[in-house]
């Protein structure tokens, strides 16, 4: 069976609800959708998804134990033990125990803008596909000055294998416990130095190449005049009924990359916060309930330089008693 997976708790609320609304105009309400619990704060989550049949909060606490447990071990940041702690967003790995024979993984923010047919046929070839520029940077995945990097993987591999960890699909039953046992030893005898010091992202494109496991990206594979970006920090897209174009060919998904959620939040709460493809962000978060959508009073604010967390979401998370939590 074929279903989306994406990662959330109640911090991610209104990112979580406008990506869910982009999979049902985009693929519709009848595709499966998981959605792993950053941490046990999903009580918001699991009310709104009461109202939706397709989508469930996945409870296999025995896989949970099982990726907090890899994590605390497998992520470079665990090197520094005075300040290092697990954060939830690896428990997107439990995709690869299940539910689904096969998955899209979504990150929270970021909206569906296609069919994703083209990305689930593909896995029919391959274990891992992917779509995007990861490969740019990839000094956000590995440790490039590090010398033992080019003694696990060659350049060329970390040029056309990197990925970003918000978007990829791929299988269920790839990373079964030995698996995971020869990973750490690698990582034991020494190569935990060669990944970026911290989050998710370094440890799976570690599993994927470390287990020799391709990776196709379809940003390497398109003809060049079909490829489309998909970052936020993209300005030139163009929209046609609530759709992204880039250069007359529709997005995949908009990944809102680099806004943080609480200025999500504060937006969804009136504050007149502008960042790039607001509207198209308030459209999806307000698909099913229009009529709660902000109307702003006052000028509007860069996101760069709104305040970390506005007054006015400040008193609202307070008596949702989700403030300082995030």
């Amino acid at each position: 069976m074929n279903g989306i997976c994406t990662l959330g708790n109640d911090y991610v609320f209104d990112q979580l609800i406008a990506l869910l609304n982009s999979i049902d105009v985009m693929l519709g309400k009848e595709i499966p959708v998981c959605i792993y619990p950053f941490d046990d704060r999903t009580q918001r989550i699991a009310d709104e998804i009461a109202k939706r049949p397709n989508v469930f909060l996945y409870d296999n606490q025995e896989s949970i134990n099982r990726w907090d447990k890899f994590m605390l071990e497998a992520s470079p940041a665990s090197m520094n033990k005075n300040k290092y702690r697990i954060y939830g967003g690896h428990r997107r790995f439990c995709a690869f125990d299940g539910p689904f024979d096969r998955f899209v993984y979504l990150d929270a923010d970021t909206l569906v803008m296609n069919s994703l047919d083209l990305v689930f046929q593909t896995l029919d070839e391959y274990n891992c596909v992917v779509y995007d520029f990861q490969f740019k940077h990839p000094d956000k995945v590995y440790n490039t000055n590090s010398v033992k990097l080019l003694q696990v993987f060659d350049k060329k591999r970390i040029k056309k294998e990197v990925f970003c960890s918000g978007f990829y699909a791929s299988k269920k039953g790839l990373f079964e416990q030995d698996k995971l046992e020869t990973l750490l030893s690698y990582l034991r005898a020494g190569e935990k130095e060669i990944l970026y010091p911290t989050g998710d992202q370094p440890v799976i494109n570690y599993m994927f190449m470390r287990s020799n496991i391709p990776v196709y990206n379809f940003a390497h594979n398109l003809p060049n005049h079909q490829i489309t970006g998909n970052a936020v920090t993209s300005e030139h897209f163009e929209e046609k009924d609530k759709i992204l174009y880039d250069k007359g060919n529709r997005l995949t998904y908009l990944h809102y990359i680099g806004i943080p959620p609480n200025i999500n939040q504060a937006v969804c709460a009136g504050e007149n916060i502008e960042f790039p493809y607001r509207d198209l962000f308030l459209h999806y978060r307000y698909l099913h309930e229009p009529d709660k959508r902000p109307v702003f009073q006052n000028p509007p604010k860069n996101y760069n330089d709104a305040p970390v967390v506005p007054n006015l979401l400040t008193r609202a998370l307070r008596k949702l008693k989700l403030i300082n939590q995030g």
